[in-house]
């Protein structure tokens, strides 16, 4: 969807200068993945990128296949402009400030062992509820948003 966005918009003239998608270490595989489908599209044609849903809500979190720091560290990892994480309290703030104090940009074979922890979690989007469910569509519960 988001490569036929680009297409459309260029089609028409028009460019994008950033794009806010989901980056996170289950989107790191196939499924439905922002990250192998589009992200390649925005570095190469030079398009911020605004990850978001490094932790998916708390559902990556809750496979038990990776921590919140590890979760972060991989999406901070990615050609990223910047990772948006959302703080609802003060104690994901302390967890947000804890990934970047220490942040250190995971190589190739720590990304892959991360991905190998995730294979199996990640196969058919069931910690990315925002690819397989309306759980995070406000306009589901909210018809009139829509005119």
């Amino acid at each position: 969807m988001h490569l036929r966005m680009l297409q459309t918009a260029s089609d028409n003239g028009f460019r994008f200068e950033t794009v806010q998608l989901p980056l996170n270490v289950m989107d790191g595989h196939q499924f439905r993945s922002f990250q192998h489908q589009v992200l390649p599209a925005l570095v190469k044609d030079n398009i911020g990128v605004l990850g978001m849903k490094p932790l998916g809500d708390n559902f990556i979190v809750r496979s038990n296949t990776v921590t919140p720091i590890e979760a972060l560290h991989y999406a901070m990892s990615l050609p990223t402009s910047v990772v948006i994480t959302g703080i609802d309290k003060p104690e994901i703030l302390d967890q947000a400030v804890e990934a970047v104090r220490t942040y250190k940009k995971l190589d190739e074979s720590q990304l892959t062992a991360m991905l190998a922890r995730t294979r199996t979690a990640a196969t058919k989007g069931a910690f990315e509820l925002y690819k397989t469910s309306t759980h995070f569509d406000g306009t589901i519960r909210n018809p009139a948003w829509l005119g």
